[in-house]
């Protein structure tokens, strides 16, 4: 396309050939990953740095600038290599002096309120690790949010005045019913006062000169959410359930997050300096509809990021996947390169969805009017019923036995397997030929909570002291036989899942924990036992809620997880030695999860696929990162694998399966296979989700879609893809069907069948982009 004399060198270096018809609020920019994503954002933050050496910029917290911090640094550090001269004379960074950060003035911009600022949780913490600190800022030129300095009522500390954490922002309208209730009112004015502050310091810099942000489930900007005042400046201020549900994760679970109230910039601060860069990143399918929102619909306070459209220097930069739902690339899909029946499939089935109308209703007239379905090739009187025809090939495809077949289930977490593909697992292995491994490729001990792991210590030490873990008196078990009938743990919990006994279901659980305590501190007696539980209670108390354990607490974390694993799958006769947990070293519970390496990381599932030799291999298909980042990172851990196995066997015949789960979704047109899910297998999969994943059942970690469990979420995303494939099939199809399973059938589960070539293709821009990851 022509470039755009708005955008930057930099910026026009990164412009892709597809047409921009559609009017948007904000020019945007698409690329191709995630990866790319941080690549261009420094890119451009060093293009605008080279020309205001002495600005002030607003850089954002979280995971999303992983690769905006990565490439800042790489190339700063490499300016001179062949690579990075490379590198910047194709992306119009053209000027030769190496730009300087050390005189850039720094804003903060948001911070959960209250909040140590020494924990490592706190965003306090995080810009001065990484920006202060990793970018080499001046202390003196940074304004910061710091919870333990903000003045508080008589002097006192945050601790003392808000003892459980909690602000009721209600004594700002309400007299105060105590001596506290009194000193946290007038603290609150303190505290607002404060932001009136921090904003006059910040417009008397100019305001922000380079603003770069992520979106939030919401579309939040800053903790700007849904519904705020385009005027709003700097205030203490509560968020919404999509924004805990993405914090909990930070404050170490969504019951914490729900009780933190925030400090942030407002949306005026972002905008105050008209002539700001101010750019919103965002990467993967699941920010499609924030950003079709703020990008097309009339701005408002219901879609923050839309501020950014008086900005003349406003952008957005963004993957692929989040600009899926843009009418320019929705356009671009249809009108280029060669027509498939998958565009036909989604071109009907999205006319289905906008006039309401089951497919066998639609008329010639109604394809011939819409933009999409008047462009299919030779449309006709029986394009309709090739769509109905291909749908209903998917499901055939979906239902066929198979046998002979070694399944080897990946997943990136604990319960990805389950929650992607459990009713189709649960079919599959009914046929006895049919030989099953699922593996957990990080140990995931983020997922389990302080409060959680103290009980069931707690718990085990009472069964130790009442000498109700027989185990111990085994005479070699401190020196062998704690690693003996590991399955004998999985049966008893289940066996009392049976007999509804608590009791015993939780000395099943402490008899496992006393076996993982053995084997991490290497206990030779009971008494060492006790101290060690005992001591690890202590460590954990003292610890705060979200902060990172020592390594050993760490795998005793991640060891519960396996555990609940293995209870899933034992749920259908599987034994633990064919439930893998590879602890991948990428994954250490950092802020930024490392790259994986050959080593570490690779050589560990080449082994695996070596000694399993699978046939089918599934695994959590999220190219973009709209999930976890851990997600992408394990697709590409194992792509490098496959390719590696490619080299020492012929893998024509090797079939992949890619699944998604509550984290992001297929669209029925690009899969291959849909699975009918009945009543009874939505009731399986809760079942053994609540019986077995016990850290999970108070979702202290939920989906910002869903306040509750994941296995709930899952049952209700099958419902909708029902919903969506029933506007073409019809009802009938499946209520009046001659197959009782098309009967019974109240949900469909979508995955995409690949060959090794297939998937590779997919997953090597990725890993070309992570420069030297392998």
């Amino acid at each position: 396309m022509e470039k755009n004399k708005t955008f930057t060198p930099v910026e026009q270096s990164f412009l892709n050939d597809v047409p921009r018809n559609n009017k948007v609020n904000v020019p945007y920019i698409v690329v191709d990953n995630f990866p790319n994503l941080g690549m261009l954002t420094a890119l451009r933050f060093l293009e605008w740095v080279h020309e205001n050496p002495a600005g002030v910029i607003s850089l954002p917290t979280g995971k999303t600038p992983e690769y905006f911090i990565f490439w800042t640094k790489h190339i700063l550090e490499n300016w001179d290599s062949e690579s990075i001269l490379e590198l910047r004379n194709r992306h119009g960074l053209m000027f030769q002096d190496k730009p300087s950060l050390a005189d850039l003035y720094f804003v903060q911009i948001d911070e959960f309120y209250p909040i140590q600022s020494s924990q490592a949780n706190s965003f306090y913490h995080y810009v001065n690790k990484y920006y202060i600190e990793g970018f080499g800022l001046k202390r003196e030129n940074a304004l910061l949010i710091n919870s333990n300095e903000i003045p508080l009522a008589e002097g006192r500390n945050f601790e003392e005045i808000f003892p459980d954490n909690k602000v009721n922002q209600e004594l700002r309208y309400r007299e105060a019913q105590n001596a506290l209730e009194k000193l946290q009112k007038e603290s609150i004015f303190l505290i607002d006062n404060w932001c009136s502050e921090y904003e006059e310091k910040i417009r008397g810099l100019g305001g922000i000169g380079f603003f770069l942000g992520g979106i939030g489930p919401d579309g939040h900007i800053a903790f700007n959410i849904k519904g705020s005042d385009p005027y709003s400046t700097t205030r203490l201020t509560s968020t919404n359930f999509e924004t805990q549900a993405v914090a909990a994760g930070d404050l170490g679970g969504i019951e914490i997050s729900k009780e933190r109230l925030v400090i942030t910039i407002g949306l005026e601060t972002i905008t105050h300096n008209k002539n700001a860069v101010a750019i919103i990143f965002a990467a993967g399918e699941a920010k499609a509809p924030v950003i079709k929102n703020a990008l097309e619909l009339p701005p408002s306070n219901l879609y923050p990021a839309s501020v950014l459209a008086g900005l003349p220097n406003g952008r957005f930069y963004i993957t692929l996947g989040a600009a899926g739902m843009l009418n320019d690339y929705i356009d671009d899909y249809y009108r280029s390169g060669t027509w498939s029946q998958e565009k036909t499939d989604k071109a009907v089935m999205s006319l289905t969805r906008k006039l309401n109308k089951y497919a066998e209703h639609l008329t010639l007239d109604d394809l011939r009017e819409d933009q999409y379905t008047q462009l299919i090739p030779g449309l006709d009187e029986h394009t309709v019923q090739s769509v109905i025809d291909s749908i209903n090939g998917k499901i055939k495809k979906g239902t066929e036995r198979l046998s002979s077949e070694v399944f080897y289930h990946t997943g990136p977490h604990h319960d990805d397997i389950s929650l992607g593909l459990l009713p189709y697992i649960h079919y599959q292995s009914r046929n006895e030929t049919n030989a099953s491994h699922y593996s957990v490729l990080t140990s995931g001990f983020t997922a389990v909570t302080n409060k959680f792991l103290i009980k069931i210590l707690n718990d085990t030490l009472s069964f130790v002291k009442k000498d109700e873990i027989e185990m111990l008196q085994y005479p070699d078990f401190f020196e062998a036989g704690y690693k003996n009938k590991k399955d004998k743990d999985v049966y008893h919990y289940l066996i009392n899942i049976a007999s509804g006994n608590a009791y015993e279901r939780s000395r099943a659980v402490s008899h496992r924990m006393v076996r993982n305590i053995v084997e991490l501190w290497t206990l030779k007696n009971r008494q060492d036992l006790e101290i060690r539980i005992s001591e690890i209670i202590t460590a954990v108390n003292f610890s705060y809620d979200g902060q990172n354990p020592e390594p050993k607490i760490q795998t005793l974390k991640g060891m519960i997880r396996e555990y609940e694993e293995e209870l899933v799958w034992a749920h259908f006769g599987v034994r633990t030695k064919n439930v893998h947990h590879l602890r991948l070293g990428f994954y250490t519970g950092a802020i930024f999860t490392e790259k994986p390496n050959r080593e570490r990381d690779v050589i560990p599932i080449l082994k695996q696929l070596r000694d399993i030799n699978p046939t089918v291999i599934s695994l959590a298909f999220d190219p973009e990162g709209s999930g976890p980042d851990t997600h992408y990172k394990v697709l590409q851990a194992i792509a490098e694998a496959v390719r590696e196995w490619g080299k020492e066997k012929d893998l024509s015949n090797i079939k992949i399966w890619g699944y998604r789960n509550v984290w992001y979704q297929f669209n029925a047109a690009d899969v291959t296979h849909i699975f009918p899910v009945s009543l009874n297998a939505m009731s399986t999969m809760d079942e053994s989700f609540t019986n077995s994943y016990m850290s999970q059942v108070d979702a202290s970690f939920p989906s910002y879609r869903y306040d509750g469990k994941f296995s709930h979420l899952s049952i209700q995303t099958w419902v909708e893809q029902l919903k969506d494939v029933q506007l073409v099939l019809g009802k009938p199809y499946f209520y009046d069907n001659e197959s009782p399973r098309l009967r019974a059938t109240h949900g469909l589960l979508f995955f995409k069948e690949m060959d090794v070539e297939e998937f590779l293709k997919s997953a090597r821009e990725l890993e070309k982009s992570t420069e030297g990851a392998f």
